[in-house]
């Protein structure tokens, strides 16, 4: 899933104490995800938000159990991505970003992702989230799946005080969060193999960043109609980064995924360009040896991996992809339409601009 903006691995965050310092944890957060945000209004509205969701995240993850207080806060303290805190706060610049329910708007989402991260690792059987032990490396599968229920509980907990709309959304989210798990789980059964996976990221990624964005409509108090275009945007641009992912696996030479360049395919794990390439009829010599060893599924013989990395960089199922994310990344550019013009606006096009040169 895509994490977007966040701190190093094991810095805290919380109140900066000073221009200097709130100016460097803007640049850390926004530059990562390519955000420009040149008002700095708008800028310092931002960051109070993050800053307060990040004391708030700590103090709702507390339990008089030590065990599940400290394996609840493994994630927080890890520091990570803030990017749907970040779209709630984007979302309320469209009305009052100021408002009371906008910073626990933001918790309820990003606990909720958190919980989803518990569960991924222990169905991934992941050894490290974040630069650390994951939680179920550290404390076991079963704990790991708890914790995740707990921390779904505490978010259901805080959108009660939000009211009934916000728990009907919250748990409508969680909903497709769940299905798109199943669907990734089991596979394609009658659909084509692309649409599939589309529908997946569209569940599993892109329903929290829509439902995110939605809040900061919601909660600063935004017209119907403008909530209602954050929504779309949130869910196109959170597919579109996820399939920006799937490409910069491939075609970075330098990690820029955060992950070592082929794992996905090392890992049997079929992104959008692999899907491409599987589907291609193309009978030139290159495609028809790499629909082969792609065939074979994980590539775990280094020879086969180095070889299938190097075919697909210079593959029409590359360029393929990277038009479907440059689409994706201009239908959500399309989405915000509806809203004014303004530094806001500006700063969440600034994030398609963002992908589409990250892929290019």
């Amino acid at each position: 899933m895509v994490e977007g903006v966040g701190n190093p691995a094991g810095e805290r965050s919380g109140a900066t104490g000073s221009g200097e310092r709130r100016d460097r944890e803007g640049m850390r957060h926004f530059g990562a995800l390519g955000l420009h945000l040149a008002d700095p209004g708008v800028e310092a509205s931002v960051l109070g938000v993050l800053e307060s969701v990040e004391a708030d995240l700590r103090s709702s993850v507390d339990s008089a159990d030590p065990l599940v207080a400290e394996a609840s806060r493994h994630l927080v303290e890890a520091g990570g991505k803030r990017f749907r805190p970040l779209l709630v706060a984007l979302g309320a610049q469209f009305g009052d970003p100021a408002a009371a329910q906008v910073v626990p708007a933001a918790v309820v989402m990003e606990l909720t992702h958190l919980a989803t991260l518990y569960h991924d690792d222990v169905m991934d059987e992941a050894a490290v989230r974040r630069g650390a032990p994951s939680a179920n490396s550290r404390w076991t599968n079963s704990v790991a799946i708890l914790v995740g229920d707990y921390l779904f509980a505490r978010a259901a907990d805080i959108a009660a005080d939000l009211g009934p709309e916000a728990v009907r959304l919250q748990a409508r989210t969680f909903a497709r969060l769940v299905h798109g798990q199943i669907a990734e789980t089991v596979g394609p059964r009658s659909e084509d193999p692309v649409a599939h996976y589309l529908g997946v990221i569209a569940e599993k990624t892109g329903s929290l960043i829509a439902t995110s964005a939605r809040f900061g409509g919601m909660f600063g108090g935004a017209s119907a109609e403008h909530t209602e275009a954050l929504a779309g945007y949130g869910e196109t641009i959170g597919m579109a980064f996820q399939l920006s992912d799937d490409l910069l696996d491939i075609a970075s030479e330098s990690g820029q995924s955060g992950k070592t360049p082929g794992t996905d395919l090392r890992e049997g794990v079929p992104t959008l360009p692999v899907l491409y390439a599987l589907a291609s009829d193309d009978s030139d010599a290159a495609s028809v040896r790499l629909r082969e060893i792609l065939a074979t599924g994980a590539l775990t013989d280094d020879d086969l991996h180095a070889e299938a990395l190097g075919l697909l960089r210079e593959s029409p199922a590359l360029k393929r992809a990277r038009e479907t994310v440059r689409s994706y990344a201009e239908d959500a550019r399309a989405q915000l339409a509806p809203l004014p013009p303004g530094p806001a606006r500006r700063a969440l096009e600034s994030l398609c601009d963002h992908i589409a040169d990250r892929t290019s």
